[in-house]
């Protein structure tokens, strides 16, 4: 696995807008990274990477199987009590899921690492099916990189197909629902409806403000249409907080995806758990809740349970200044986990050191593809994350 330069092209912005790939460029700088690329061999891929990953998913859906026999792990994960029968319910019902992405600490020599699991609504998601595709035709239609070169990426075909089969197993309309406070989870919800209606469902968007219960209870859109399928841009423990929250935990309630016993893969608890159950796993990593006598006091880190884009997390590590480093937030009111330290792949320069981490997708319950987020510091932290295009010599 290398990181290498290449001349970035003066017109990716503009191709950027043009594809409605909008959040291409934070405040604080450029999030698409258009001036490298990271080179990985195929044989890594499919050993080091789809293998544990694979493996990994196996390993989930056998925590949530348990889960929802027990509600020691319910209740240590975080999830309101409110909530266990209806998620309990909704696996025995094998209510279907679409997409789910690892976390991976992965130099491209060693076994890859989980540093977390984000199955409720994982994001990066159209810049690793779309724009990097389209960064990867470019450069070879250009001459910039070999013919031969390939992407691990799979994503686009693999949703449309994914939607496909889910046929008749969920009503229509299926409503894509994103908050207008938000443009990262807008175009996930309309890449998604895009990717729906290819696969030839009637698919609509709707803004999650929008959305309110009718005189018979039922919940509807602004049009008033009655929203029997909804897919999701919108957290499980947060849309529960809503006045209508409640109606998704009750009998005919609409379909959801992703569903609601993906509720035990959202909190970062699945860590300790998969542990627990699955002890010395070359994959994971140590994980104990907080308080556990167990649990490390030197170097370790620690998260909330329920968190998103690195925030709240605290890094201890006796060889950074100061002994370590924390990002701010407003999460942890449900618990923490510390997880014992694993530290993402380096990549220097002359000037910069840059930490990169592994997203692996899954897509339909099959590995179907990777992105790379990288960062200045040794924690992905929101604000000061980058994408970064990826290549496969085969």
């Amino acid at each position: 696995m290398q990181r290498l330069a290449i001349a970035e092209r003066p017109d990716w912005r503009d191709l950027a807008e043009q594809t409605g790939f909008r959040y291409h460029t934070t405040a604080k700088s450029p999030y698409w990274t258009d001036d490298a690329y990271y080179l990985l061999e195929a044989g890594c891929i499919e050993r080091l990477v789809e293998a544990a990953s694979t493996e990994l998913w196996d390993l989930c859906l056998q925590v949530v199987d348990r889960a929802s026999r027990d509600d020691e792990i319910l209740r240590s994960l975080g999830i309101p009590e409110t909530c266990w029968g209806a998620l309990s319910e909704s696996w025995r019902r094998s209510d279907p899921d679409l997409l789910a992405r690892f976390d991976l600490a992965f130099d491209g020599l060693h076994p890859a690492k989980l540093h977390e699991c984000n199955a409720d609504t994982a994001g990066t998601l159209f810049e690793a099916a779309v724009f990097q595709w389209i960064w990867l035709e470019d450069r070879q239609r250009d001459g910039d990189l070999p013919a031969s070169y390939d992407q691990f990426n799979h994503l686009h075909e693999a949703l449309v197909g994914s939607f496909h089969r889910l046929g008749d197993t969920m009503a229509r309309p299926l409503h894509m629902a994103a908050s207008l406070r938000n443009v990262e989870d807008q175009i996930w919800a309309r890449y998604l409806q895009d990717c729906a209606t290819q696969a030839g469902h009637d698919a609509r968007y709707v803004d999650l403000e929008a959305i309110r219960l009718n005189g018979s209870g039922f919940l509807v859109d602004a049009d008033g249409l009655p929203i029997r399928s909804l897919v999701k841009a919108y957290r499980w423990n947060v849309l529960l907080r809503e006045p209508y929250g409640r109606n998704f935990l009750a009998a005919g309630s609409p379909g959801v995806i992703e569903p609601l016993w993906k509720l035990v893969l959202a909190s970062k608890g699945i860590l300790v758990w998969l542990w627990r159950l699955f002890p010395g796993h070359p994959n994971l990593l140590p994980a104990w809740f907080s308080g556990d006598p167990a649990a490390p006091t030197g170097n370790c880190v620690v998260k909330p349970l329920f968190s998103i884009k690195g925030h709240n997390v605290t890094l201890r590590d006796q060889t950074l200044p100061a002994g370590g480093l924390s990002t701010p937030g407003p999460y942890g009111r449900e618990g923490w986990v510390v997880q014992a330290l694993h530290r993402l792949p380096t990549f220097r320069s002359a000037t910069q050191t840059r930490h990169a981490s592994v997203m692996s997708w899954i897509v339909g319950g099959a590995v179907e593809g990777i992105g790379i987020l990288e960062s200045d510091g040794p924690i992905i932290f929101d604000e000061y994350s980058r994408f970064v295009p990826h290549v496969v010599a085969t």
